[in-house]
């Protein structure tokens, strides 16, 4: 659509007027740390958010259980990994006496793939299945991404391959492991997204720390905090970017190529400090964490 605007460039235009307030940080604790948890509800019938003036917001599809991350399939069709922290019964407890289970966070993770698709082109699926589930070797699944005949999905503790062809609407084969990602017992920011470079070469990961500033030791952050890079075939594992709290969303600047992540940015040191922030991503580059922001 014509006036339909990629979420990056968005962002990116928001960046640059941000980055030129250059609006000075406060210093560490000057205000008391806060925590704001949603109380889920639902829309009424009717109702829908109100969109920017000439844009319109509609419902696509619910019945989720944490939605986290959307990809769409060359033919079209929508795939929604759908995953959630393992909390323990007693961070489940903590979490509700504090509120924070209005967003179905106290449930184990669905560890699975839902398929949408559109069959009339009228803007909405009228046709859902389930594509992927735990039986096929689902832990946790973020990322997803199709290379040829393959898909990968990102679990938070390995990447895997499935054979896929265009059109599929479900896969019972169990996923080959690709190569193993950093995860353990201390795994706070779960969520592995991932992406190709322009020739499908290589595979991009992002992958967070494993708790907040490394408060249970650096031997649980070996080969967190960073994106990594692997051959397409599982090869040659390497940091491709370090110093990078918990980078999610990832996409490429068409016109330089240059590689794009937002970062979560560390809790605890004060009211919006320290704020999350949108980065251009340098091959070598160190961006600070823990030590620094």
């Amino acid at each position: 659509m014509k006036r339909s605007i990629s979420l990056l460039a968005l962002l990116l235009v928001q960046f640059s007027v941000f980055s030129q307030e250059e609006k000075p940080l406060p210093e560490p604790f000057q205000t008391k740390s806060v925590s704001n948890y949603s109380n889920v509800i639902g829309w009424k019938d009717g109702e829908t958010p109100k969109g920017p003036e000439g844009f319109k917001v509609t419902k696509y599809a619910d019945g989720f259980e944490n939605p986290r991350w959307m990809y769409v399939l060359p033919n079209g069709d929508v795939l929604v990994a759908e995953s959630n922290s393992n909390y323990s019964l007693l961070k489940r407890i903590g979490a509700a006496i504090i509120g924070a289970g209005g967003s179905n966070n106290l449930k184990p993770s669905a560890d699975r793939i839902t398929l949408l698709r559109d069959t009339n082109n009228d803007g909405l699926p009228d046709f859902r299945e389930i594509l992927l589930t735990k039986k096929e070797g689902l832990n946790q699944p973020f990322g997803m991404l199709v290379i040829g005949d393959c898909l990968y999905v990102a679990n938070t503790d390995a990447l895997l391959s499935f054979p896929y062809k265009t059109g599929q609407t479900k896969i019972k084969t169990k996923g080959q492991k690709v190569v193993d990602l950093p995860a353990g017992k201390v795994n706070q920011h779960w969520t592995r997204n991932i992406i190709a470079n322009e020739d499908n070469s290589k595979i991009y990961i992002a992958v967070g720390s494993g708790d907040n500033i490394g408060e249970k030791g650096m031997e649980h952050e070996v080969m967190k905090a960073n994106i990594l890079v692997v051959n397409s075939d599982g090869s040659n594992l390497s940091v491709f970017a370090s110093g990078l709290r918990n980078p999610v969303g990832m996409d490429w600047e068409p016109t330089t190529q240059t590689l794009w992540t937002t970062v979560n940015e560390r809790d605890g040191l004060g009211d919006n400090l320290v704020p999350d922030y949108l980065t251009s991503v340098q091959e070598d580059g160190y961006y600070g964490w823990p030590y620094s922001y």
